[in-house]
């Protein structure tokens, strides 16, 4: 096998399952061979790469969850991969009202590798460690600057979080002059070999000198510093930071595209 097509098992057999404790208010619930996670920000559908279903069964099995989250008057977010089966499945998602967003790239490195970079911040940077309520709300408040629109929510998704698992995350700042012009955090996944990075935005001033990947190092070193026996990386990246975390030694093993459903886009 290549080393592409071992990250591509690893990430298959360890992050396609249950996921860590879930921030307060969120439920799991299993629906044959999806995942259903319920409350937060937006509610999710998950599988295994092979659903198992195909045709009107795999049709019924969307509107059950199309309908689930009608009932509630909720979105919901199905996470598909590019080398999913059955391949048809994201045209029945469409066909059941389901729209695509941006398509991502799904990287996995190894931990070691990426640990032994030393983070090199710009002269007035400093990254620190933030479990406070005040730094969510302040790390909410730098992402919708950078993208436009209200990230409020996450704040509480990050507070939750904290305190339902502290042992579970790891968040991080990048901060000038006492304002945050990066974030970033890293989510272990219990049970495996498997960290994750999340976040990772920075404001547009400040990109291209060395910021995301500071915090990359800075998470990758926690990552192997403690004893969770973490061997890989896993990152879902946009365009923007898929071909940074390429240079930095990541491969890319598959593409990941939501498939989102909200009450009334019919």
């Amino acid at each position: 096998m290549t080393e592409t097509e071992i990250l591509l098992a690893a990430y298959g057999d360890q992050m396609r399952g249950v996921p860590p404790t879930p921030p307060a208010g969120v439920t799991y619930e299993q629906d044959g061979p999806l995942l259903r996670i319920v409350g937060g920000f937006r509610c999710l559908v998950t599988g295994p790469r092979s659903l198992g279903v195909r045709g009107t069964e795999l049709d019924r099995l969307i509107a059950r969850q199309r309908d689930f989250f009608a009932a509630r008057a909720e979105a919901v977010e199905w996470k598909t991969r590019s080398h999913d089966d059955p391949a048809d499945l994201t045209d029945r998602l469409r066909e059941a009202g389901f729209v695509p967003e941006d398509q991502e790239t799904v990287l996995v490195g190894r931990a070691a590798d990426m640990a032994v970079r030393q983070p090199v911040l710009p002269d007035g940077v400093t990254l620190r460690h933030v479990t406070a309520d005040a730094d969510m709300r302040r790390i909410a408040a730098m992402k919708s600057v950078v993208w436009g629109r209200d990230w409020s929510w996450l704040a509480d998704d990050l507070i939750g979080r904290v305190a339902s698992a502290p042992d579970e995350i790891s968040v991080h700042v990048a901060e000038a002059d006492g304002e945050v012009v990066s974030a970033a955090w890293l989510v272990f996944r219990a049970g495996t070999g498997f960290a994750s990075l999340w976040g990772g935005s920075t404001r547009a001033g400040w990109r291209g000198r060395g910021i995301y990947r500071a915090l990359v190092a800075t998470r990758a070193a926690i990552a192997v510093a403690v004893a969770r026996g973490v061997t890989y990386l896993h990152v879902d990246a946009s365009d923007g930071s898929a071909p940074i975390l390429r240079r930095l030694g990541f491969d890319a093993v598959t593409t990941t595209t939501p498939y989102v459903w909200s009450p009334g886009a019919d």
